[in-house]
């Protein structure tokens, strides 16, 4: 199997000891991209986290969105299906997990593809996501419930 890394790198800008420290802070990966993170504004209030930055949350529901992507289109090019865009809006839903516990309890993907020539039907393409799910690696490590509505 494979290792996965990802280095995180967080500097106090003076204001850690009063509470009021910047959340910022940034993601490397080993193919050299950088990302820049923050808690989210939902949680803790801007200038404390930085609205531009990307949420942990919302870097779970891009991980799922983007498995279940890579694995529909290896499924549907295996087919001869030929895919000319692939576009998702998914969104990831907060709610009590356990008692005194929180996260996300659901993550809906919307995707909306468009083909080259003549589209698979709906039972091709409902399968195709069937089978995108159960083979996307981080749906596999998740406890909460992912929701597929092909658009």
């Amino acid at each position: 199997m494979s290792i996965h890394r990802a280095t995180i790198e967080w500097r106090s800008d003076g204001e850690y000891v009063s509470g009021r420290y910047s959340r910022r802070h940034e993601w490397r990966f080993d193919g050299g991209a950088i990302v820049v993170g923050s808690s989210s504004p939902d949680v803790v209030p801007v200038p404390m986290s930085d609205p531009a930055g990307v949420d942990p949350e919302e870097a779970l529901v891009a991980s799922v969105s983007s498995c279940h992507m890579l694995w529909f289109l290896s499924l549907a090019q295996a087919e001869g299906l030929d895919v000319a865009s692939y576009a998702d809006e998914a969104d990831g839903v907060m709610g009590r997990t356990a008692p005194g516990k929180i996260g996300l309890t659901k993550i809906t993907l919307r995707p909306a593809i468009a083909f080259v020539g003549s589209p698979p039907d709906a039972a091709s393409l409902d399968r195709l996501h069937h089978e995108a799910h159960e083979r996307c690696f981080i749906a596999n490590s998740l406890k909460l419930e992912i929701v597929v509505e092909a658009r």
